[in-house]
């Protein structure tokens, strides 16, 4: 080997290395890239095999969905049969029991039959779909019409009828047993009957929650918040209902100047010395509202921050409530002990279709005849 050869350096040749660098960027070519291997060949299950084989997956996937059927029954039947006793905690276990295990045989029918259907019997070849362009061509539209008829087929959703109708029955079933439930947490009567009238009468005291004790207006100081339900609730025993009417009637009283208030024509008696009391209940959805701001006057929400001001009849200022707090009105008695004038002009709390024509556009005070006919 010469001199030259040795001091000039070799040019290694492609075929020596696995990598080629181009001149731009990070562009390179991998010179050993494997092939696509394709899909693996298609392995026949014995469901296509033997079509006795084939009819017996048939009948286990419409057991399942006739089990789905009968637990879905069975779950109205075991919430009718095994009633909860009130103070009787293993009814309450019994219940719970045969009501749980019906609820879970009607959703595993439906979901261990429709798997056992899509592994036994669908088409199990695989396929790959390219992607292309989600234009809404002809030629795409009669497309994708041959692809649903190709999956209907391969599915045998239309070919197999009992597997299609009992799919069909225990879908349908499944769902009652939660309309039972939900349906019989709602109050027997009228819903809005429910909600239209509280304890709160002519001369009811107003009282501290929970201890009961009536309120005078020398008590309430200015910017203060007082937790407030009817005296008499007191008399009302825990298994008679005390929780219930208390949800209607808890009132949240407030103290204010009374140069702040802004009372509407025809309101102006609805409040004594700047003192004024709201329902408790929020018009969003039903919580308490018990945050009270002495600055701005205003009342919060703390489920879903729904803002009323209290000086301008707990109006809306903020939040997804739409229409004010229903506000009772309030004066003194001959001892000088607040109490009502008469209930709330409306119902209280939540607002719902049902409930809009029970509701005073215009918030002001209607008469004992006129509330009776809305409720």
């Amino acid at each position: 080997m010469s001199a030259d050869d040795q001091s000039a350096p070799r040019e290694p040749s492609v075929d020596e290395h696995s990598v080629v660098l181009h001149d731009r960027g990070a562009a390179i070519e991998q010179s050993d890239a494997f092939e696509n291997p394709g899909l693996p060949p298609h392995r026949p299950r014995q469901t296509d095999l033997h079509p006795h084989k084939e009819r017996r997956a048939e009948r286990q996937v419409v057991g399942w969905f006739l089990a789905s059927m009968l637990g879905s029954v069975l779950a109205i039947v075991a919430y009718i049969a095994v009633p909860i006793e009130l103070g009787n905690m293993a009814s309450v276990r019994a219940n719970n029991l045969f009501l749980g295990l019906a609820i879970a045989l009607g959703l595993l029918g439906i979901g261990i039959g429709a798997m056992h259907w899509a592994r036994q019997l669908m088409s199990s070849h695989e396929v790959v779909e390219e992607r292309h362009l989600t234009r809404g061509s002809e030629p795409s539209r009669a497309r994708a019409v041959e692809i649903f008829q190709l999956g209907d087929e391969e599915s045998g959703f239309s070919r197999r009828s009992l597997i299609r109708n009992t799919l069909i029955g225990a879908i349908a079933l499944v769902p009652l047993p939660a309309v039972v439930l939900f349906r019989d947490l709602a109050p027997q009567q009228d819903a809005v009957e429910a909600i239209a009238h509280t304890m709160w009468k002519p001369g009811t005291r107003l009282a501290l929650d929970p201890s009961g004790a009536p309120i005078k207006a020398t008590d309430v100081t200015m910017g203060s918040a007082f937790h407030v339900i009817p005296e008499d609730l007191t008399e009302i025993g825990h298994n008679e209902g005390y929780l219930d009417q208390k949800a209607l009637a808890a009132v949240l009283l407030v103290r204010l100047p009374p140069e702040k208030l802004h009372e509407e024509p025809g309101r102006e008696g609805w409040s004594y010395d700047g003192i004024v009391a709201y329902s408790k209940i929020c018009t969003h959805v039903g919580c308490p509202v018990a945050l009270y701001e002495q600055q701005t006057h205003h009342l919060l929400c703390p489920c879903h921050q729904s803002t009323f001001d209290v000086s301008r009849h707990a109006r809306v200022v903020f939040g997804p409530a739409k229409r004010p707090l229903p506000q009772l009105p309030i004066t003194v008695d001959a001892d000088g002990y607040l109490v009502a004038q008469r209930d709330f002009t409306e119902p209280i709390g939540a607002s719902f279709f049902e409930r809009l024509h029970h509701i005073d556009p215009e918030h002001v005070p209607l008469t004992a005849a006129e509330t009776e006919t809305r409720a």
